[in-house]
């Protein structure tokens, strides 16, 4: 086996939608050569029971996500952005309550 190139196919995440109506929700991940034999696997792994109705399938390394390690600083609200805040307008008397 020395000196053998040892190429792996790439990651696909793999989201599958039980029912029409419903979000596709992440069921996994596999390995395939290409998006169509990832799909075809998802199929064969993830819905063996009929119970999907929509498969998604997405090369792992072409996700962009956040840090959830900086889930605070990402996700509080920003007290400098007055501008989100009702009280930064003055809003005219002759307009009802809203």
């Amino acid at each position: 086996m020395s000196g053998e190139i040892r190429h792996e196919w790439p990651l696909f995440e793999v989201f599958v939608r039980a029912k029409r109506g419903l979000n596709h929700v992440h069921v996994g991940s596999l390995r395939a050569a290409d998006h169509e034999m990832a799909v075809h696997h998802a199929r064969d792994l993830y819905t063996r029971r009929n119970e999907g109705v929509s498969i998604w399938v997405v090369r792992s390394d072409h996700i962009a996500a956040s840090d959830p390690g900086e889930k605070a600083a990402f996700f509080e609200p920003s007290g400098d952005k007055v501008y989100r805040h009702p009280t930064h307008y003055t809003i005219p008397d002759s307009i009802p309550h809203i």
